[in-house]
């Protein structure tokens, strides 16, 4: 068995995308009950027209939790059933943090919106962008220069 950084072997690592895959998977399917509440009981903070950036940047994060729960839980599961390909450590710190800033941007840019303009949490959106990119260009130059 290989043994890598801080003594954790690959499928460890594995492990850690996985569950927080699912961890956060839970979340936000719970936030989006949530926003499907807030929208059947017209909740105004929510609903009114002058509320559609807060609208859109709920929407958003959302869907981009709920998404990047499955890339991580795809992440884990390739470290896990492909021969010879380990989920580096970096790359799996870098798809945790986009999960975790992408939709936290999108959530905080919604909380206080200014007119028609998002709060100064979406400045987080671009940090887990980059940070997604990267962890996605890594995995895929990984799996391509597997023999």
């Amino acid at each position: 068995m290989q043994i890598t950084t801080r003594g954790q072997t690959p499928k460890k690592k594995a492990d850690r995308n996985l569950r927080f895959g699912w961890w956060s998977l839970l979340i936000f399917l719970l936030f989006g009950g949530t926003l499907e509440t807030m929208h059947g009981f017209k909740i105004g903070w929510y609903l009114d027209v002058g509320n559609e950036v807060r609208r859109l940047m709920f929407t958003l994060a959302h869907a981009h939790g709920t998404l990047l729960a499955l890339v991580n839980i795809a992440a884990g599961l390739t470290a896990r059933s492909v021969v010879r390909f380990d989920l580096r450590p970096s790359t799996s710190l870098a798809l945790i943090w986009a999960a975790i800033l992408l939709p936290a941007g999108f959530f905080l840019g919604g909380v206080v919106t200014y007119g028609g303009d998002p709060g100064l949490g979406v400045w987080l959106v671009p940090v887990g962008a980059i940070l997604l990119f990267y962890s996605i260009a890594r995995i895929a130059l990984d799996l391509t220069t597997l023999k």
